[in-house]
């Protein structure tokens, strides 16, 4: 079997190519299908995770229960996964120091660690954040696994932190102090005008992720931009409850079945899981 040491360097050099799209799962299920589409490797989703257990988004999960969802999707694909581990379930380094520990355990390969601070719109300073961040560096070293790939996600534009006119700066500034800290990139929801991020990935230290979706430029043109990682966030979970949603309505209203027209097939899908 792959050790997870190669997964880690099958996952490195795939952020060596100019650009790397990293759908998200949420589930065993949603994972297997999206390895069967053809994603070299898969990121996880906590707002999917965390609706798929009953709970809403926002660090509501609790480690354990967000490592064990990790663990059922590394079981069930080959491709190399990184976990999104929202902000580390606690403050201190040593909070993220244990969830990196536990998701390398789980057979994660990447994080995705976030600055904001659990159930407000605030963020952690840039050298708090540093030393958390430098804490699940040293974990995933004590793990064994030096090469886990860590995304500094900064929520400076998602929750509008600041004036307008001092969020550049502010995610340079972070960034700075985050690539210091020894993370591989860095990560901006909420940040889609190319102009912006062409100017960014120029004055970067780190190579800079972006979030995708409806209403977004297209993977093609974020690269012309210099982004070099795209994900999707919750968008395809999002898409898969809408057609349950919309199929419920149909059986339930016109007791028609239009909606499920486009499933995929039965065999196919059960043929997904060993």
């Amino acid at each position: 079997m792959e050790s997870l040491q190669d997964k880690a360097k099958a996952f490195r050099e795939l952020h060596a190519q100019p650009m790397v799209v990293l759908p998200n799962a949420w589930d065993a299920g949603s994972a297997a299908v999206i390895q069967h589409a053809g994603a070299p490797a898969i990121a996880t989703t906590s707002g999917g995770v965390s609706w798929a257990l009953g709970r809403g988004d926002g660090q509501r999960l609790t480690r354990t229960e967000m490592t064990a969802a990790v663990r059922q999707i590394v079981r069930t694909v080959s491709v190399p996964v990184t976990a999104d581990i929202e902000g580390g379930y606690g403050p201190d380094p040593a909070d993220v120091a244990a969830t990196v520990e536990e998701v390398i355990g789980a057979g994660a390969v990447g994080v995705n660690l976030e600055d904001s601070r659990a159930g407000t719109l605030s963020l952690f300073a840039p050298e708090v954040q540093a030393a958390r961040l430098a804490a699940g560096r040293a974990a995933a070293a004590s793990a064994g696994l030096p090469e886990l790939w860590i995304n500094a996600r900064t929520d400076v534009y998602l929750f509008g932190v600041g004036e307008p006119e001092g969020r550049f700066d502010d995610v340079l500034a972070r960034a700075q102090a985050y690539a210091e800290a020894g993370v591989d990139s860095i990560f901006v929801p909420g940040l889609v005008d190319l102009a912006v991020l062409r100017e960014l990935t120029a004055a970067s230290p780190l190579p800079v992720a972006a979030m995708a979706g409806p209403g977004a430029p297209s993977v093609a043109d974020l690269a012309s931009a210099g982004v070099r990682r795209v994900t999707v966030g919750t968008a395809v979970a999002q898409g898969a409850y809408a057609v349950a949603l919309r199929a419920t309505q149909e059986l339930l209203g016109a007791g028609t079945y239009d909606e499920l027209g486009s499933a995929m097939d039965f065999g196919t899908l059960n043929g997904l899981f060993g």
